[in-house]
């Protein structure tokens, strides 16, 4: 049987990272074009291995045995991963022909993204735990190096210090996960974990690790209230902004889908993760609202996306976790990618504000017309394709809250009747898109992950609460033109698009603009 194509695309890209370090400086010659070459070829390969995959079972790489056993597997999830990130940084390392042409390190930087980009395609491939940890640190050495690309900016040795703090924490608390697994199961292969648990019960020392597992998650994406470093990574090149999206920012939710068996068999991990996913999702967005400068949003949406993320693996919705990733990390790198032309476009447009001032009644009637439409595509969609598990009914009322704002608009006093036509179809199509694109993940990547569990009291009362907060957040927005001239809505303005000051906290701790780095 064939060892699957995608386990060689990081080899791919070894010769191109070697002649980099041989050409570190300005206009190398022809090595932006073999690193775009290589990118490709490792795209390529990660293309063939998810095509050979879905077609034909295939084993994995192993290249040490034992406890600290080091190997790559070869499954549907991991192949999907690998030619996403293969994709996005075959589009970045393009990107970065031109836009880093004439810089006085432009070899190094080629050679710095090439081997982030290995190690990530490592990563999200890793059949064990060692592994993983092993990639993750490579990530975290190369891309504190592209944070300090330009070493004299003090914003970028801050970020670049706030980075390494967060991510190697996280690093630290994989290792603290793998020496608690090890002695409990003695495993790390992220194949064998689920069985053991199944035989033998998390047991105490299972639990611990567990829990390190899901703080190293949240570590690694940013998570609220260690989210600081990500909205200052603006110092850096624009390609790095966005490789990041590429299963790094995200590896967070690659680690838990690649673990999913072992969270979900504790209740306090995915209770955590809802708590602190919604959390962070509500805070990202509140803030993103707040920004002026476009990658700023960027960032700070990207903080939101990564806390619904969490939610999702809270709630046991896995492939729909997997799918958020795929979508989000397309949409966010084309976004980083396009940002300069999006500050031309909107330089250039008048943006008169909402077309329709909302009633109070005009908000309630238009949740309620959200709700009713969600509810009569969640009942077709149940009638064609069987019951929803709770969690997803409760995710998908959260979404929903999302269009509720567009069509309290439509449904205002003076809204003509073309924007209340188009605002109910908005909702009609958010509804029918969650549930078409629910199933399809379903049907890719459900029989390689667990089925959302039944949920307990506990995650009953976070399901309410989840919901209710989202709710009264999305119909206080809604509001919001009617009380945005309030003065208190000034200073609320003015501590939001601060972050509520959270990072400087940090900033605080790591000696603010005194700290120094050498390159």
């Amino acid at each position: 049987m064939p060892i699957a194509l995608s386990l060689f695309a990081p080899l791919a890209l070894l010769p191109v990272i070697l002649l980099a370090l041989a050409r570190p400086g300005k206009r190398p010659g022809a090595l932006p074009r073999w690193s775009e070459g290589a990118a490709f070829t490792a795209f390529a390969l990660a293309l063939a291995g998810l095509v050979q995959t879905a077609r034909v079972s295939s084993p994995d790489l192993t290249l040490l045995d034992g406890i600290a056993a080091l190997g790559l597997r070869s499954d549907l999830v991991a192949a999907s991963m690998a030619t996403l990130v293969g994709f996005i940084g075959w589009i970045v390392m393009r990107y970065s022909r031109t836009y880093l042409d004439g810089e006085a390190r432009e070899g190094a930087f080629h050679g710095l993204m090439l081997t982030t980009l290995a190690a990530v395609l490592v990563f999200v491939q890793a059949a064990t735990l060692p592994t993983m940890i092993l990639a993750a640190i490579a990530v975290g050495l190369t891309l504190r190096k592209l944070l300090l690309f330009y070493p004299d900016r003090a914003e970028a040795q801050r970020a670049a210090t706030k980075f390494a703090g967060v991510w190697h924490t996280g690093d630290l608390m994989l290792v603290i996960a793998a020496g608690l697994l090890a002695a409990r199961f003695g495993t790390l292969d992220l194949a064998a974990l689920p069985a053991a648990v199944t035989l033998q019960g998390l047991g105490l020392t299972g639990t611990l690790a567990v829990a390190a597992i899901v703080i190293a998650a949240a570590l690694k994406t940013a998570a609220f209230p260690l989210h600081g470093w990500l909205t200052e990574v603006m110092e850096a090149p624009t390609p790095v902004s966005a490789l990041l999206h590429a299963g790094i920012i995200n590896s967070g939710g690659v680690l838990l889908i690649t673990a999913a068996p072992l969270v979900q068999a504790s209740t306090g991990a995915m209770a955590a993760l809802v708590m602190i996913g919604g959390l962070t999702a509500l805070f990202g967005a509140a803030v993103m609202l707040t920004q002026s400068a476009i990658k700023t949003a960027l960032a700070w949406s990207t903080v939101s996306q990564m806390g619904f993320m969490l939610l999702q693996c809270g709630l046991g919705l896995w492939t729909l976790a997997l799918l958020h990733i795929i979508a989000h990390s397309l949409y966010k790198a084309h976004a980083f990618l396009s940002s300069g032309n999006a500050v031309a476009e909107v330089a250039s447009i008048r943006r008169p504000g909402p077309v329709a001032v909302p009633s109070v009644a005009a908000v309630l009637k238009s949740f309620a017309l959200a709700l009713a439409i969600f509810a009569a595509i969640a009942a077709s969609f149940t009638a064609a394709f069987g019951a929803k598990s709770p969690q997803a009914l409760a995710l998908g009322a959260i979404l929903i809250f999302g269009v509720a704002y567009l069509v309290a608009q439509g449904l205002a006093d003076r809204a003509p009747a073309q924007l209340t036509k188009r605002t109910a179809a908005a909702a009609l199509a958010a509804a029918i898109g969650y549930f078409s694109f629910q199933t399809i993940a379903q049907a890719i990547w459900g029989a390689a992950l667990p089925q959302a569990p039944a949920p307990t009291d506990l995650e009953w009362a976070l399901l309410v609460v989840a919901v209710a907060s989202f709710g009264l957040v999305a119909f206080a927005q809604a509001l919001f033109p009617l009380w945005a001239h309030h003065p208190a809505m000034a200073g609320l303005r003015v501590h939001l698009a601060n972050g509520l000051y959270l990072n400087a906290l940090l900033d605080r701790a790591i000696g603010g603009f005194r700290t120094a780095i050498t390159r």
